[in-house]
């Protein structure tokens, strides 16, 4: 297989919930296919949450696989961090003001073929 011609498939996912006391929605960016080595840049646009307040993850699920964490923001966006598969090529940031989050992905390989969540922690 010729890596450099393999495409990449990003899937984003959209999440909306209702309760009788909040109305609270996120909604990720569009699916992509890439290439390796290109780059992409996720966004996750948030409503109904005390965003400013909130630690934002990324998460993914490859095909067949489980769940694999890839980065957290907390407030103020300290601390950042990252796990080791992504580490220096994914870059999380968050706007408070626009409540959303961002996945700057660069140097993209095979292996990031996933369905890519966005999520508020909470405890």
């Amino acid at each position: 297989v010729n890596m450099a011609h393999r495409e990449i498939p990003l899937f984003v996912f959209v999440l909306l919930g209702l309760s009788s006391a909040e109305v609270w929605s996120i909604t990720e960016s569009e699916a992509a296919v890439k290439t390796p080595g290109e780059s992409h840049r996720l966004t996750c646009t948030t409503s109904g949450f005390d965003f400013g307040g909130s630690v934002w993850n990324w998460i993914r699920q490859t095909p067949g696989k489980g769940l694999e964490w890839i980065s957290v923001v907390h407030t103020s966006s300290i601390p950042i961090y990252y796990s080791e598969s992504v580490k220096n090529r994914f870059t999380i940031s968050r706007d408070d003001s626009s409540s959303k989050v961002y996945l700057q992905m660069s140097n993209l390989k095979a292996e990031d073929t996933a369905m890519y969540y966005c999520a508020e922690e909470t405890h």
